[in-house]
């Protein structure tokens, strides 16, 4: 089964995001729990949970995903940048949770002024004093571009923080794709190789979630910067380097099926997304814009 949606916002609470989702024909979606570059956080009693759950059972939706707020910076050496970092995991893991999502979705983080070593140690350190249990979502280490000193950037850097977590249960995967091209793996020409490699280091059971996004750069930029999905030169936001046929086939391959994929695409002026072409195309529907 596809199951394919994109980031919409929880403004409105969970059943204003449903609605959105929906109208996007999208059957699966992710949120924030509140603005992702702070701590500011509605209380979950006014996020029409219940509403929003009765919705998405009614139109078919299900498997959504939450994202972690990049202010959590797990390989911070700041004592207390990692102390927020952990308090704040700790509250999204228990939002996700009441949401009714299975999955949240965390960058590892970036060791700034440290060491790599030390930084994978900060995030494996966390990661056991934070999970438990009784923790039911699972934290997804999400695939990096390798910009300045943020770790992720490889499946090896992902397994040096998993060999290291003794609740390694609770953790998997969320393979970006923009993320994962720029950090340099051939997911275009070479993807089933990819994912042997990523089998052998990590496990494909731990790939739990995919970010479908287009590229606006070569293979190995390490920038992370999206692009619509396909997109070409006369694109506002720019071109693909991805394109559509390798996002298409990632889409459709064995290894994403029943598997929540989303897109994070670029919005063309601030006002206007292609969300709904976007899952068409993927759902092998025709549209307008794709053609």
């Amino acid at each position: 089964m596809l199951k394919i949606g994109s980031h919409v916002s929880i403004s409105k609470g969970l059943l204003g995001a449903a609605q959105e989702a929906h109208s996007y024909g999208a059957n699966t979606f992710m949120v924030y729990t509140g603005a992702p570059q702070n701590t500011k956080r509605s209380p979950i009693e006014k996020l029409k949970v219940p509403e929003a759950h009765a919705f998405m059972e009614a139109n078919h939706i299900s498997d959504i995903v939450v994202h972690a707020p990049y202010i959590i910076n797990l390989a911070s050496y700041k004592e207390d940048t990692y102390q927020l970092a952990k308090e704040f995991l700790t509250l999204e893991l228990d939002r996700t949770a009441k949401l009714g999502s299975k999955y949240l979705v965390l960058h590892p983080g970036s060791y700034t002024e440290s060491t790599y070593e030390h930084g994978i140690e900060r995030i494996a350190s966390a990661l056991n004093d934070v999970l438990t249990d009784e923790i039911v979502p699972t934290i997804c280490l999400e695939t990096m571009a390798g910009k300045g000193r943020e770790i992720g950037r490889s499946f090896e850097e992902l397994r040096d923080i998993l060999c290291r977590v003794e609740l390694s249960d609770k953790i998997g995967v969320c393979f970006d794709t923009c993320h994962t091209h720029d950090s340099g793996y051939d997911i275009i020409n070479h993807f089933d190789g990819v994912l042997d490699e990523f089998d052998r280091l990590l496990g494909l059971d731990k790939l739990k979630v995919f970010h479908i996004n287009g590229s606006l750069n070569l293979r190995g930029s390490k920038k992370d910067r999206h692009a619509n999905l396909g997109a070409e030169d006369e694109n506002p936001r720019g071109r693909d380097y991805i394109g559509l046929e390798a996002l298409y086939a990632i889409a459709h391959h064995p290894i994403a099926d029943n598997k929540p994929l989303i897109l994070e695409t670029p919005w063309l002026d601030g006002k206007t997304n292609l969300y709904k072409e976007e899952i068409a195309y993927l759902r092998g529907n025709t549209c307008e814009f794709f053609k």
